[in-house]
């Protein structure tokens, strides 16, 4: 091995402990400071900022790495068979990411334009848009709002739901059950 990819190596593992740590401690606190995530990583300050020049750097690749193990966690979930059915399953899977990851996200939104973070949400937003289109052809879900906005709806609900339980303010049992009720009931063709 030489010397360079040996550094090179080293590099790629500092960067994992960093982007594992600010996972970790931007998820428990959105305002977690960089010298705090520096020193759960393991690293000084000098090394993350070479990796991450900027917070908004480091934010987003925390993001990026919990997204990209979500939709490790979302694309196994079946979506075959009647569209409710498969709605609950992905609303069961993404309302635990959801919970996990709330903190991590107000750390985004406060560094990353919404545009970004949209985009990195991109294949889960897609996932469910590809649900709901599915459920409308077979006439079991609402035609008469549109796909964005009933996508848009769903995501502030999951976000609102994760908001709540991470200050306490509702029962966190009962969460999940509240989610799939509000969102069958937003999504049901109007009588």
């Amino acid at each position: 091995m030489t010397t360079r990819t040996r550094r090179r190596a080293d590099a790629e593992r500092s960067i994992a402990r960093i982007v594992s740590a600010a996972r970790e401690l931007l998820g428990r606190d959105p305002a977690a400071t960089i010298d705090k995530i520096a020193a759960a990583a393991g690293v000084g300050r000098m090394t993350l900022y070479g990796h991450f020049p900027k917070r908004a750097d480091l934010v987003e690749a925390a993001l990026a790495d919990t997204l990209a193990d979500g939709e490790r966690t979302l694309s196994a979930v079946d979506l075959t068979g009647d569209p409710r059915d498969a709605l609950d399953r992905l609303l069961a899977s993404s309302w635990g990411l959801m919970a996990e990851s709330s903190s991590l996200l107000a750390a985004a939104q406060e560094v990353l334009s919404p545009g970004r973070v949209r985009e990195l949400h991109g294949a889960p937003a897609a996932r469910l848009e590809e649900l709901i289109r599915r459920g409308q052809s077979e006439g079991v879900f609402r035609t008469d709002l549109p796909i964005g906005w009933l996508v848009a709806a769903v995501h502030y609900l999951l976000k609102g739901a994760a908001e709540e339980e991470r200050t306490g303010r509702l029962d966190v049992d009962g969460l999940p059950r509240l989610v799939t009720a509000s969102v069958r009931s937003l999504l049901t063709p109007p009588a």
